[in-house]
């Protein structure tokens, strides 16, 4: 199995559609549950791959950052990927649990949480916390994974009271002091065709930091896609992650094709 690329590891196209990425998790996840496959231990390892490539895919905001990742970096897509995304960044907002959950009751399998405790040992942790009409409940990963992801998207609110009594439930169950990780940062950068097409070194003035950025423009970049640069976002707290700051490109035209728009719009109107 190509752990390399999770449209391989699901065995589906990348353009396969929610549908067909739940079903392929199913599929794969019952072929590798380690409840089926006792004499065979290395199936652990598909399987915690299986669980991640889903976890990716079937969250939006996650898959259209792989994907853009995939178009930039190609094969080596993956590893960049993993350098700023940790496994509880990864699973946040999953619905892998219900699913492992239903397979159990149909198949007599173990469920969810006993399945991660042999995957994971340790590093995985739940919780559930009930107090003056607030519950919270999920899981965190504590062990000495990879570096978190900037600015990830947590389970349990990050703001008001029930961020504060999340997080303190979190810290008396399992010990973890959650950092708080900055925001993204998001502007436009206009290129000229030619800067487009061969990419190079651009001059970017970041406002919010006061502090100018070279930034390398990939050759063949397209109207509305976007550059990340790491860490270029806003400050986290309490020991938390930066956020990334995200250019959005737009592709400068050239004179005589505006004026043919202003002609155009005119005789429309």
């Amino acid at each position: 199995m190509e752990q390399d690329d999770f449209y391989k590891v699901l065995d589906i196209p990348s353009n396969a559609d929610d549908k067909q990425i739940k079903e392929a998790y199913r599929r794969m996840a019952f072929r590798y549950h380690p409840d089926r496959n006792k004499e065979n231990p290395d199936t652990a390892e598909k399987m915690k791959g299986v669980n991640e490539a889903y976890a990716v895919l079937s969250n939006p905001t996650k898959r259209r950052e792989y994907d853009a990742l995939r178009q930039q970096f190609g094969s080596s897509a993956y590893r960049q990927f993993r350098k700023s995304y940790s496994e509880q960044d990864i699973f946040s907002g999953s619905d892998i649990n219900s699913i492992l959950e239903e397979m159990a009751r149909s198949f007599g399998f173990r469920g969810f949480d006993e399945v991660f405790r042999e995957f994971y040992g340790q590093g995985y942790r739940t919780f559930e916390f009930k107090n003056s009409g607030f519950s919270a409940s999920g899981f965190v990963f504590t062990g000495p994974f990879r570096k978190q992801r900037q600015n990830h998207h947590s389970p349990w609110p990050s703001q008001g009271i029930l961020g504060k009594l999340s997080r303190y439930a979190i810290k008396k169950i399992s010990g973890v002091d959650l950092p708080k990780n900055g925001s993204n940062h998001y502007d436009v950068i206009c290129l000229t065709p030619e800067q487009a097409i061969h990419g190079g070194p651009y001059a970017y003035f970041h406002r919010k930091k006061s502090k100018r950025l070279v930034v390398k423009i990939p050759s063949g970049v397209q109207e509305g896609q976007h550059i990340r640069l790491a860490g270029m976002g806003e400050e986290g707290k309490g020991g938390g992650e930066s956020g990334n700051l995200y250019l959005r490109v737009k592709i400068k035209k050239p004179l005589i094709r505006k004026i043919k728009d202003i002609i155009t719009d005119l005789r429309s109107n």
